[in-house]
């Protein structure tokens, strides 16, 4: 009988990736970073087990979006008090805080546990063309 493949931590590799967002549909580019972070990709991927690579996301403010969604897709915070749910607008987002809306785009397609905050915390989104990772070499993501 075989016995089920389970890597070790010496096993696991983890690289760096770079994506420019610029033109790029919100969805499908979020789907496409939650795979690599999750090291669907690899060929010994394993679920539950961190095997997963960084993810650099540059010029977040240039994603697209199809259909309306710019003014009928909202976001919601709360505040914890009564009457304290704030409600802004995808376009609103995108001028004023475009980092925080690739982020949420990704943190729903990870998992809902501790695996999938840990997953969150290999994604860097930056505004502009700018990151400060270039000593990790990152490759662009295909």
């Amino acid at each position: 009988m075989d016995k089920t493949y389970h890597p070790k931590a010496g096993e696991i590799t983890q690289e760096w990736f770079i994506v420019d967002a610029n033109g790029q549909t919100l969805g499908r580019l979020a789907s496409q970073i939650a795979h690599t972070l999750l090291g669907k990709d690899k060929p010994n991927y394993t679920p539950g087990v961190d095997m997963g690579n960084f993810v650099v996301v540059v010029n977040c403010e240039r994603i697209t979006v199809t259909g309306n969604k710019l003014e009928d897709k909202k976001y919601y915070r709360h505040s914890g008090y009564p009457g304290g749910i704030k409600e802004v607008s995808l376009g609103h987002q995108l001028k004023k805080n475009p980092d925080r809306v690739i982020t949420a785009a990704v943190k729903g397609m990870l998992p809902k546990n501790t695996h999938g905050r840990n997953l969150l915390k290999k994604l860097k989104v930056y505004s502009g063309p700018e990151h400060p990772h270039q000593a990790q070499n990152p490759k662009p993501l295909a």
